[in-house]
């Protein structure tokens, strides 16, 4: 496992734009992990929101975001981000990353039992 720490949530009205950013501590190995992004609103199961192989070539969207988030990885810097545009009060949740190193598959990193390692999240709210 992997330890993760997101950064970057807070308030922001809707149409606004934020950067999430996932830290991991791994070490050599970051470059070795698929890394994921989910969602939990209040009163709601955790949903998929992204994800991204090691080499950052393959990502994966949920259709709720599509076309306004962007996932991107930095391995230099152990780092995975998140781009959150156009916001809607919708998108108000606490944000997680996550990482494993199963390899990529279309369909695996859309389920949040595919990852190991979580962090504690980081909340984002959209106000109307």
């Amino acid at each position: 496992q992997v330890q993760l720490v997101e950064s970057g949530g807070g308030l922001v009205q809707a149409g606004g734009s934020l950067r999430l950013s996932c830290a991991a501590a791994s070490g050599r190995t970051f470059s070795r992990y698929t890394m994921g992004w989910f969602r939990q609103a209040p009163g709601k199961e955790r949903e998929f929101v992204a994800a991204i192989s090691w080499s950052g070539i393959r990502k994966s969207y949920a259709d709720s975001v599509k076309g306004r988030v962007t996932i991107s990885r930095d391995n230099a810097k152990n780092t995975v981000y998140l781009q959150l545009n156009s916001l809607k009060p919708e998108d108000t949740a606490v944000y997680y990353c996550a990482a494993d190193l199963s390899g990529w598959s279309d369909d695996g990193p859309k389920r949040d039992n595919f990852f190991s390692s979580w962090g504690q999240g980081t909340q984002v709210t959209v106000s109307s």
